[in-house]
């Protein structure tokens, strides 16, 4: 596998989103395992017609840094932001990164590695293992722990946190998807998909 695609979804994310996007830039490549070079990155934000300054910072930063910016023509919801995105992708493997501190961009070569490795076709990160650092509201913990464990009943597979921003998919698995939800809901039509 030669390149990863990162779909970086973005809404009225002005206050942090610079300072997002130069840690996302700083963040270590995945390694390939055939070479032992850094697997090539393919960064796509995707501004879902914001309403502050966030679409003017990515092409701005995007000079900078080489990264495409593609902007919708009216605001649709995550879904649809993340769908253009697996759109617009030309990867081998695919990814969802969040515009925002709550997810480590550190974590990202460890996520794409079983992939890279052959040992797995779909990765899910998880806020909620032991190992994960607990920052997380207490009702939305409730809500996303329900959720989950309604999906893993449903689905016959076992996660964690099916919620996850963080899904690695080999990039033939999620465009064979008809993935339709245009909110938040992606995430539990990509798990339905998956199972």
């Amino acid at each position: 596998m030669s390149k990863v695609s990162i779909i970086v979804p973005v809404y009225n994310e002005e206050t942090h989103l610079a300072q997002v996007i130069e840690k996302l830039m700083r963040s270590p490549a995945p390694i390939s395992p055939a070479t032992g070079a850094p697997v090539q990155r393919e960064w796509i934000f995707v501004d879902d017609f914001s309403k502050d300054q966030s679409l003017r910072i990515l092409n701005k930063m995007a000079v900078k840094h080489g990264f495409r910016v593609v902007a919708q023509p009216r605001n649709h919801g995550k879904g649809a932001a993340v769908i253009r995105g697996i759109r617009e992708a030309t990867g081998d493997v695919i990814l969802v990164q969040d515009a925002d501190f709550e997810y480590d961009p550190a974590d990202l070569p460890s996520l794409i590695a079983p992939i890279l490795e052959g040992r797995a076709d779909v990765v899910y990160g998880s806020r909620f293992k032991k190992s994960a650092s607990q920052v997380h509201r207490t009702y939305h913990y409730f809500v996303n722990r329900f959720l989950t464990l309604v999906s893993n009943l449903l689905s016959g597979i076992y996660l964690t946190d099916m919620e996850t921003c963080y899904k690695v998919f080999r990039a033939d698995l999620i465009k064979s998807m008809n993935l339709t939800c245009q909110r938040f809901g992606i995430e539990v039509e990509m798990t339905a998909y998956v199972a």
